[in-house]
């Protein structure tokens, strides 16, 4: 086999779903990096997988990466997996494939499961443009914070989020994108218990609280983007407007951006008035 290093996606729930490439892989390998080498272990025994494994995660230090270098320059081959999905989705292995990279080898990347596009893929919003969120921010108010920064993001925002953790995180995203906002919980993908539910944040708020079942699991969360209505501003021309009221009294500011841009002088200062950043 090629010395390098393979990306191997696996399964997120259903073993089916792992394809014939990567067990090929696996087998072929040199070594196995693993997030949790007893979570892989169980894995690689179904499907009678006997290549030695060593953890790799994100506190993984210098040793690890030159044990995994080593390997590589003895003509050696190294596949890397996460617990489950596609590995550094969420997951360590970043500073790896920049080792491996700026050493000269391969990363071959061998594509299968990842929870963030199988709940996209079945979730009824729309998928054209979307943004990975991944992981929210565990304090309440950094979580406000980085929602607060996406919610007049217009594409669908998915989420990872731990079950612990998610009413708390339903209830910050109905304050700051109201509880209108439609949006599904996909939870335990491919699973015995496997469930896909959209609905508007406050259902879906509500519905995670009347089950406490929901609170467990794997879990996805995907958000429809903010809906463009007529008046709203683009990002550039919004951006212009508020370094501008920094500087300016807030009507002159919407002047000179009216000038430039050809939208409406009043619209934009309402904007302002809106924002709360008007230069008095």
């Amino acid at each position: 086999m090629e010395s390098g290093l393979y990306i191997v996606a696996t399964p997120i729930g259903n073993l089916g779903d792992i394809s014939h490439r990567a067990v090929d892989v696996l087998q072929s390998v040199t070594l196995i990096a693993a997030e949790d080498t007893r979570h892989s272990q169980r894995l690689l025994q179904h499907f009678s997988i006997e290549t030695p494994t060593m953890a790799y995660h994100d506190h993984s230090d210098q040793r690890a990466l030159d044990r995994l270098g080593d390997c590589l320059a003895a003509g050696g081959s190294v596949a890397l997996v996460s617990d489950a999905g596609t590995p550094l989705i969420s997951d360590p292995g970043y500073r790896l494939v920049r080792h491996v990279q700026q050493l000269g080898f391969p990363v071959v990347p061998v594509p299968g499961p990842c929870a963030a596009i199988a709940a996209l893929s079945a979730s009824g919003l729309p998928t054209d443009r979307f943004l990975f969120e991944g992981f929210l921010p565990a304090k309440a108010v950094s979580r406000a914070n980085r929602l607060a920064e996406l919610a007049a993001t217009p594409v669908s925002l998915i989420f990872y989020e731990a079950p612990h953790r998610l009413a708390d995180s339903l209830d910050a995203m109905i304050e700051v994108f109201g509880g209108d906002r439609e949006a599904v919980l996909a939870r335990e993908i491919t699973k015995t218990f496997e469930t896909i539910r959209r609905a508007s944040l406050a259902e879906l708020a509500a519905f995670v609280r009347a089950d406490p079942n929901q609170q467990k699991g794997e879990i996805v969360l995907i958000v429809a983007g903010r809906i463009r209505r007529e008046g709203d501003l683009d990002a550039g021309a919004a951006a212009l407007l508020e370094r501008l009221a920094q500087e300016l009294p807030a009507k002159r500011a919407a002047a000179v951006v009216a000038d430039v841009t050809g939208l409406r002088k009043k619209a934009l200062y309402d904007y302002l008035l809106a924002a709360k950043k008007p230069n008095a």
